[in-house]
């Protein structure tokens, strides 16, 4: 699974927060890993320096193998607060996801005995 971290001019995409951020968002989906291709982590400051409640976003896309793109984005007032929320949020569609696939999954039909 690969992990793409992009980031705006306005908040520091410096390694260290890059390093964080995509260690605890690999934390977070660790038990999706071998499902998984690529996840995509966003994060932004919606309003650049004029500050303000809840003004960082994280936006995380996962992309399952053979199937379409699931994404989330969340808001809070630090970016590792953004991508932690992101990254839950995530977990949880996720677990959706490959529960249904695993519910309508049939088993052959078993062998008629007459």
């Amino acid at each position: 699974m690969r992990v793409q971290f992009n980031s705006d001019s306005s908040v520091m995409g410096t390694e260290n927060v890059a390093e964080r951020i995509e260690a605890a968002v690999r934390e977070k989906l660790a038990r999706f890993e071998e499902r998984l291709t690529r996840i995509e982590i966003h994060v932004r400051d919606d309003n650049g320096a004029k500050g303000g409640a809840d003004d960082k976003a994280c936006t995380i896309e996962a992309r399952p193998r053979g199937g379409r793109a699931i994404g989330v984005t969340e808001h809070a007032a630090k970016v590792d607060d953004a991508a932690r929320k992101a990254a839950n949020t995530l977990a949880q569609r996720l677990e959706r996801h490959f529960g249904k696939e695993a519910r309508h999954s049939h088993d052959p039909r078993p062998d008629k005995v007459m």
